[in-house]
């Protein structure tokens, strides 16, 4: 599948998808290494740490699987293909946790394979990104057991 490469992010929630219950409905990526010994982390830019390239599906996307491509490009700056439909994870945020800013979500994750690496991406002024062994990102998404589940379900080397 082609990637649209737009210069900016999308932002604002105006065009987002919800599901059934009022969940956002929320696309990602377990960006993996080609050899699979390695996964892409991004900086988080609300909580500070690490976590997968993800967000909102919004109206205009037909698929979850070409909103996970845009977030990887907008986030981590990638151009990625998608190996492997991860499924959904539920929300494991516990109640208070939830906001307005950060409602609950279902996340539907892929395991893509980094095709390039861009050295300029829309955020790149906002988040870092480094590649981790399983047992560094295993660490790294600790506090985030909805990412840590979908990396769980990859075929990174554990």
């Amino acid at each position: 599948m082609a990637q649209n490469l737009a210069a900016t992010a999308r932002t604002g929630r105006d065009n987002q998808r919800y599901g059934a219950q009022g969940e956002r409905l929320v696309a990602g990526v377990v960006p993996l290494s080609n050899d699979k010994t390695k996964v892409l982390l991004i900086e988080s830019t609300r909580r500070g740490g690490w976590v997968l390239p993800k967000g909102g599906w919004e109206t205009d996307e037909g698929t979850a699987q070409e909103a996970a491509c845009r977030e990887a490009w907008e986030e981590a700056g990638i151009v990625c293909t998608v190996l492997k439909d991860l499924g959904t994870v539920p929300e494991m945020r516990p109640p208070g946790e939830l906001t307005p800013k950060a409602p609950k979500a279902a996340y539907q994750f892929y395991e893509v394979r980094v095709d390039r690496e861009a050295s300029e991406w829309p955020e790149k002024d906002k988040r870092g990104r480094q590649w981790m062994s399983y047992q560094q990102a295993k660490q790294a998404l600790a506090t985030r057991p909805e990412l840590l589940e979908a990396l769980n379900r990859s075929s990174v080397t554990k």
